[in-house]
């Protein structure tokens, strides 16, 4: 297996030394790059192709959120890039801010995953591998705060605007499963269908809707009241998706 890319992006030449160490003492990861700006981490991100970044927020000239964004918007759409092996860079954002507004902002940016810059080392190694792996690190406290945000300001779509239109009765169970944050192998033992084959749907889901990831799957399944919120949650203690 091919070691993972990972290029760090943060204005604080300290903390990116420390990522840099922490990183490269994984056997299967290694630091392509770093970045201390905003700016830097697109120019970088485009010149290395790195598997994924680990994006801080509050960077100077461009902060991290816009980074993140111009990052997804360059390449093809989603489903082009799985189809072509190319997939874009997957953006882990890591900052000492965990306030609701840098979370909502980072996932509606595109970010696949957010931690803490206080996260266990053992925690972002493996956070790292989760995103580069295609999956988004929706921790049970993430997704709680995201159905939260949908009970307060609700946005349900019209039903008949027809995005869920093309998806089976089983497709549909296990993106209201992805909604409540839970993993594959609870979603498989919830629906009685092996790991496999729960792979297989939510593989299904993110082509059919032309997702990046869980993020945007849960994303899609309140704005189209596929879910309601605060029906199911994700259980306290729940690990990453598998």
């Amino acid at each position: 297996m091919s070691e993972i890319r990972v290029l760090i992006a943060d204005d604080e030449a300290l903390v990116r030394t420390g990522f840099r160490l922490l990183v490269e003492s994984a056997p299967d990861l290694c630091v392509v790059g770093e970045a201390g700006d905003g700016i830097q981490a697109v120019r970088q991100a485009r010149a290395l192709r790195p598997d994924v970044v680990l994006m801080d927020i509050r960077m100077p000239i461009m902060h991290g959120l816009e980074a993140t964004k111009v990052i997804l918007d360059d390449g093809p759409p989603p489903q082009a890039a799985r189809a072509a092996g190319s997939p874009r860079p997957r953006i882990l954002v890591v900052t000492t801010f965990d306030e609701d507004e840098h979370v909502f902002e980072a996932l509606r940016a595109g970010a696949s995953g957010f931690v803490l810059k206080d996260t266990p080392p053992e925690k972002l190694l493996e956070a790292i591998r989760v995103v580069a792996a295609g999956e988004a690190l929706l921790t049970p406290s993430v997704t709680r705060r995201l159905i939260a945000e949908f009970t307060r300001s609700p946005r349900a779509l019209p039903p008949a605007d027809g995005l869920l239109a093309g998806l089976t009765d089983r497709e549909h169970e296990v993106l209201q499963q992805v909604a409540a944050g839970l993993p594959n192998a609870e979603i498989a033992a919830s629906l009685h269908l092996s790991v496999a084959t729960v792979k297989t749907h939510v593989s299904s889901l993110l082509s059919k809707l032309n997702s990046r990831d869980r993020v945007q799957l849960v994303v899609i399944a309140y704005e189209t009241g596929v879910t309601v919120p605060g029906a199911r949650q994700a259980r306290p203690g729940s690990g990453p998706p598998a």
